[in-house]
C-alpha cells in the first residue's frame, strides 16, 4: 500500500510538472538506491580521499563485458575509478543504464573505517 501511495504522489508530481510552462519546469530526482561502494580498496579511493566530499557527483559506466559480472557498473569520480555498484545491488542500475534512463549518482557518506565496505556510500537517482 505504501509503495502505491508513493507511486501516486510521483505521478501527480510529474503531471503537475508537465503542465508548467517550460521556464518553471524543473527536473525531478527520485532516489532509487543507496549503496556502499564495492572494491574501493583496489581503486583510487585512498589516492583521492582528501579531495572527495559528500555531495560530489559520480559517473556510472556500464561494463557489460566485465568478466566477473555481466551487470557490472563502474563508479568514477573526476575520471578516477573508485569501484563498482555492489553485485547484489547492480541489476536495476545496469538495466536502467542499458535502457538509456538518465541516472545521477552522488557521494552520500565518507568514513575512515578499516572495513572498505564502510568507507564510501553513494546514492543513485533517476532523473525525470
Amino acid at each position: 500500500m505504501r509503495l502505491l501511495q508513493i507511486s501516486l504522489r510521483i505521478c501527480l508530481l510529474c503531471t503537475s510538472l508537465i503542465a508548467l510552462p517550460p521556464a518553471q519546469a524543473e527536473s525531478v530526482k527520485i532516489l532509487v538506491q543507496s549503496s556502499p561502494l564495492a572494491g574501493s580498496q583496489f581503486y583510487a579511493v585512498a589516492r583521492v580521499w582528501d579531495e572527495i566530499r559528500p555531495g560530489d557527483r559520480l559517473t556510472l559506466t556500464r561494463e557489460p563485458d566485465n568478466r566477473h559480472d555481466s551487470n557490472a557498473v563502474r563508479v568514477d569520480w573526476n575520471g578516477q575509478q573508485l569501484g563498482y555498484v555492489p553485485r547484489a545491488e547492480n541489476r536495476a542500475v545496469a538495466r536502467a543504464l542499458d535502457a538509456g534512463e538518465k541516472l545521477e549518482a552522488r557521494v552520500s557518506k565518507l568514513r575512515k573505517d578499516p572495513n572498505p565496505w564502510q568507507r564510501v556510500e553513494f546514492e543513485v537517482y533517476l532523473i525525470l
